[in-house]
């Protein structure tokens, strides 16, 4: 439900002031600076994070963090989506929990 509703926030932003406008909207005050920086700390955070994680899946990272880069948190969202639906993953984790009994 986040990612949608986010994703359509997003769309309208971006449509309204363009991808550049947000950034100079980050820009424009100390303030806005202090929380542009914060979330720019964040992805990086998220990014490790999901390089970590993608390699013991056995997957690219690298499409996800670049795109996140690019879009923000967006990206993360779908990843935490993916990697919880992914048949591989799903073939993993049914095969943890078979009791051998």
């Amino acid at each position: 439900m986040v990612l949608i509703d986010f994703s359509v926030f997003s769309a309208w932003v971006m449509w309204e002031v363009g991808y550049f406008g947000i950034w100079a909207a980050g820009m424009a005050s100390p303030g806005a600076w202090q929380v542009l920086i914060d979330l720019v700390i964040a992805g990086g955070l998220i990014c490790w994070w999901m390089v970590v994680d993608a390699r013991k899946r056995g997957v690219n990272p690298w499409p996800w963090v670049v795109s996140t880069f690019a879009l923000g948190t967006l990206v993360p969202l779908a990843y935490l989506l993916w990697r919880e639906y992914e048949p591989k993953h799903q073939e993993v984790f049914n095969s943890e929990h078979i009791n051998p009994v």
